[in-house]
C-alpha cells in the first residue's frame, strides 16, 4: 500500500499475515528510543514491577514493549473480535 492509499483508524490487518521486520533489522533500530516509547515503557514497567535502563535503543525498547504488553495484558485485543 502506498502512502497515498494508507489510512489511519481503519480496521487493523491480521498481525499474523502482516510482514514486519525484526526490530534488530530496523535501519534506525540503534538510535535512542523515542519519547513515546520511553513514556509507554515507564508505564508498562511500573505495572509489571520491573525496572529498565533508560538508555535503550528503539529496537530494544520495542522488544521490551512487546514482552511487557504480553506480561501485563496491555495491547491485547479484549473485545472478542
Amino acid at each position: 500500500m502506498s502512502d497515498a492509499e494508507e489510512t489511519l483508524g481503519g480496521a487493523r490487518p491480521d498481525p499474523s499475515t502482516e510482514a514486519s521486520k525484526d526490530p534488530e533489522q530496523w535501519v534506525t533500530g540503534d538510535e535512542p528510543m523515542t519519547g513515546p516509547q520511553r513514556s509507554y515503557l515507564d508505564t508498562l514497567a511500573r505495572e509489571a514491577g520491573e525496572e529498565l535502563s533508560a538508555d535503550l535503543t528503539k529496537a530494544e525498547a520495542s522488544e521490551h514493549i512487546d514482552r511487557l504488553q504480553q506480561q501485563t495484558g496491555r495491547g491485547t485485543d479484549t473485545t472478542g473480535s
